[in-house]
């Protein structure tokens, strides 16, 4: 047994043990067509929730730039206790008037002789207290932003920086939306696909049967059931492959749609070529219609929005403001009883005009030019993207579907030659090795045409997804 036999075997064990645990552990049962099951992910996947609470905390950021641009209304109230109160050091002017009035007045000291300035006329500095230990004020502060250039801008672009939130979920969406399509598909080709193994497993367990019989009436040898009994039990080796497969792809998808574990899902929708063919390959299509372009475009108007911001940034401001406040002072803590409090009253109106900043306005908006001209560069870039999704899905469309219609005849006849295979064997005119031969190329027929009916209906999701149709 080769290295990735066992791996695969390993992983098959794994996953029937995790299969079986979660079957065992189920609530709920739900069956989802691929409609349900993208409405489902739409509805509980992270990415989403995620993208819809960008939306609210855009609208909370909304609402901050509009109360930029409300009136300001601050209310403020203190006290102060001074414990030791603050001194304050000046010129000793008392000296000098007194003794300005002895001298006019002629008075004598005790020696007898008329008092004079003392030499050098230095009388000193005298430290005073000036104020009283409680101090309180109270007072309210009003303020209206009659013009900012960058609120002005700010206030115009609320609803484009919605819009982009808004449609970044449905990118989000279509991402989601398309993973939900390819693993959905992918299981349900698995089913079909399983569906073909039973159908070879009753097709040898028959065979076996007939050449037991065969041999019991010595038409046959050991050797015979062996080597049936052989093919049989590659065939439930494969089945049990593509059941652990078709778990873990059922898990994949739970996981995917953000449903719990333990709860079950069973997938309702059948696939066919006639689903496949359906309304495809429409030539026309819209860059619009995709939600990546309609993303970047408006980008580019938020860019414009930004080179205006920075340019306007460059004119005055202009706000008016008013206060009003009282204020008390007292020698204890009775500003409740009779005592004054001083009004204090005022109203202005300030302008600030932008002289010089080191040439940064004119920095920013040469920056913001450039983010600009690469959203506009990406735009470009996404539809020449688009054109080569769409030219290559319809390429891959096309081939898929002339593939899905050979791949369909081949595993038909395939299925005629083994079926003949087997009738000669039974009416003793073929050998066990035809059959097996015959039920190889069943297999690889068979193998092959799953293979194609997946591969047609990813070319037709990445159609639809490139189209913006979806």
């Amino acid at each position: 047994m080769t290295q990735i036999k066992k791996s695969f075997l390993k992983l098959g064990f794994i996953s029937s043990l995790v299969f079986t645990s979660i079957i065992s552990n189920a609530q709920n049962s739900n069956s989802f067509s691929v409609k349900q099951a993208v409405e489902y992910g739409l509805k509980n996947a992270v990415q989403v929730k995620n993208a819809l609470l960008d939306i609210q905390i855009q609208q909370q950021v909304n609402k901050q730039i509009t109360a930029v641009a409300m009136p300001q209304v601050n209310a403020s109230a203190g006290l102060t206790r001074y414990f030791d109160i603050p001194v304050q050091s000046l010129p000793n002017f008392i000296s000098p008037a007194a003794y300005q009035v002895l001298v006019d007045e002629g008075v004598k000291n005790g020696n007898g002789s008329p008092i004079t300035f003392p030499n050098g006329g230095n009388f000193g500095n005298i430290a005073a207290q000036f104020g009283v230990p409680w101090i309180a004020n109270a007072g309210i502060d009003v303020s209206q932003l009659l013009f900012d250039g960058q609120v002005f801008v700010g206030l115009q672009a609320r609803d484009a920086v919605l819009k982009f939130a808004k449609k970044n979920v449905e990118v989000t969406q279509e991402q989601i939306k398309t993973n939900i399509h390819k693993i959905y598909y992918q299981l349900v080709v698995g089913k079909k696909q399983l569906g073909a193994v039973d159908a070879n497993i009753i097709r040898f367990e028959k065979l076996l049967y007939d050449v037991k019989e065969i041999y019991k009436n010595g038409f046959a040898e050991r050797l015979d059931i062996d080597k049936v009994q052989v093919q049989l039990n590659n065939l439930t080796t494969e089945k049990q492959k593509i059941e652990n497969l078709l778990a873990i792809g059922n898990a994949g998808l739970k996981f995917l749609i953000n449903m719990p574990q333990k709860e079950t899902l069973a997938l309702s929708d059948t696939l066919s070529e006639t689903f496949i063919k359906d309304n495809i390959l429409d030539e026309s299509y819209d860059y619009k219609n995709r939600k990546e372009f309609q993303l970047l475009s408006i980008a580019q108007q938020l860019g414009e929005y930004n080179i205006k911001r920075y340019k306007l940034s460059k004119l005055p401001t202009v706000a008016v403001f008013a206060s009003f406040s009282k204020n008390a002072q007292r020698s204890s803590f009775n500003f409740f009883n009779k005592g004054n409090w001083f009004s204090t009253s005022l109203a202005g109106l300030k302008i600030s005009v932008p002289i010089f900043e080191g040439n940064k306005k004119n920095a920013l908006i040469q920056q913001s030019k450039y983010e600009l001209q690469k959203t506009k560069n990406n735009i470009a870039q996404l539809q020449q993207a688009i054109d080569y999704d769409v030219n290559t899905a319809r390429v891959n469309v096309k081939s898929a579907i002339l593939t899905i219609d050979v791949q369909n005849q081949n595993m038909l006849l395939a299925e005629k030659v083994y079926n003949t295979t087997k009738k000669k064997f039974e009416q003793g005119l073929g050998s066990n090795q035809e059959i097996y031969t015959a039920q190889a190329e069943l297999k690889v027929a068979q193998t092959n045409y799953y293979n194609a009916l997946y591969d047609a209906i990813n070319a037709k999701i990445d159609y639809l997804k490139a189209t913006g149709k979806l």
